[in-house]
């Protein structure tokens, strides 16, 4: 187990990571010897840095959903962040490219809450029950930890992404809102262009089944330490299409068919 010390230097080089633009050595070489436990005490104690300047925790994030990349990271269940008030954009608008690395977007879907959620028993019935409406959503994924360790050319580990906060860095929700009940979920798709030309395609199945299984395993995990999902946070469930490197420039656009689309342009 990392000391509290070891901790809280990890989440500071986050932090200053994040500030600078200059990603640090992965985790996992840093600390040999780090757990799954370990990483998401990193990512814990780099939230409370950020609680503390005044940001406020608006939702979660599912990540690692599908079981493609879950053999890859060599790991067998998702993975899980927290979701920021200053991570949030409008549907439409301009992202500004300076505050990320390498940024990339995916497609999701949000689930917003209407009655508090929480484990250790619980089902897609009880995450149904308990959501206001869903919603497409666009999530930006950065890496404050090199995806790359350029001095031994190690790739970073499923370790490194929880620590870094699941890679979440921004979200934007449009397109039309839904009551979980009108729609099956399973079959929501979505096209996702970038600059006119469509790069990913995705069914909102391939996060473990059903979307809403996502959230389910969320509540269950963070009941073992305490945590409810609240009335108003924002979940999202999990990408069903692999990501894309976003560029200065670059507009997105997502279209989910008949659950409307959203857009937005990252700056220079």
């Amino acid at each position: 187990m990392l000391s509290d010390p070891e901790l809280l230097a990890a989440a500071s080089r986050l932090h200053e990571a994040e500030r600078t633009r200059q990603p640090v050595r992965p985790f996992s070489l840093t600390y040999p010897g780090m757990t799954i436990d370990d990483a998401y005490a990193v990512q814990r104690t780099w939230v409370d840095l950020k609680v503390q300047e005044g940001r406020v925790v608006r939702g979660h994030k599912v990540g690692l959903t599908s079981r493609a990349m879950q053999l890859s990271s060599n790991i067998d269940e998702p993975d899980s962040g927290v979701l920021l008030d200053d991570m949030f954009f409008a549907d439409g608008s301009d992202v500004p490219g300076e505050r990320f690395i390498t940024p990339r977007v995916e497609v999701e879907l949000a689930f917003v809450l209407d009655r508090p959620l929480s484990g250790p028993n619980c089902t897609i019935f009880d995450v149904l029950d308990a959501t206001r409406y869903v919603t497409p959503a666009l999530e930006i994924i950065d890496a404050r930890l090199s995806r790359i360790d350029p001095e031994t050319g190690a790739t970073r580990t499923v370790l490194d992404t929880i620590s870094d906060n699941a890679a979440n860095a921004g979200v934007v929700l449009g397109g039309r809102p839904v009551r979980p009940h009108d729609v099956d979920l399973r079959w929501v798709s979505a096209l996702l262009y970038r600059g006119g030309v469509i790069e990913e395609t995705g069914v909102a199945a391939g996060v473990l089944g059903h979307p809403a299984n996502g959230v389910a395993w969320l509540a269950n995990r963070l009941s073992g330490l305490g945590v409810t999902l609240q009335p108003g946070q924002v979940i999202l469930a999990g990408s069903f299409t692999r990501p894309v490197d976003a560029r200065g420039g670059d507009t997105f656009h997502a279209d989910y068919g008949p659950l409307g689309s959203i857009s937005c342009r990252f700056s220079s």
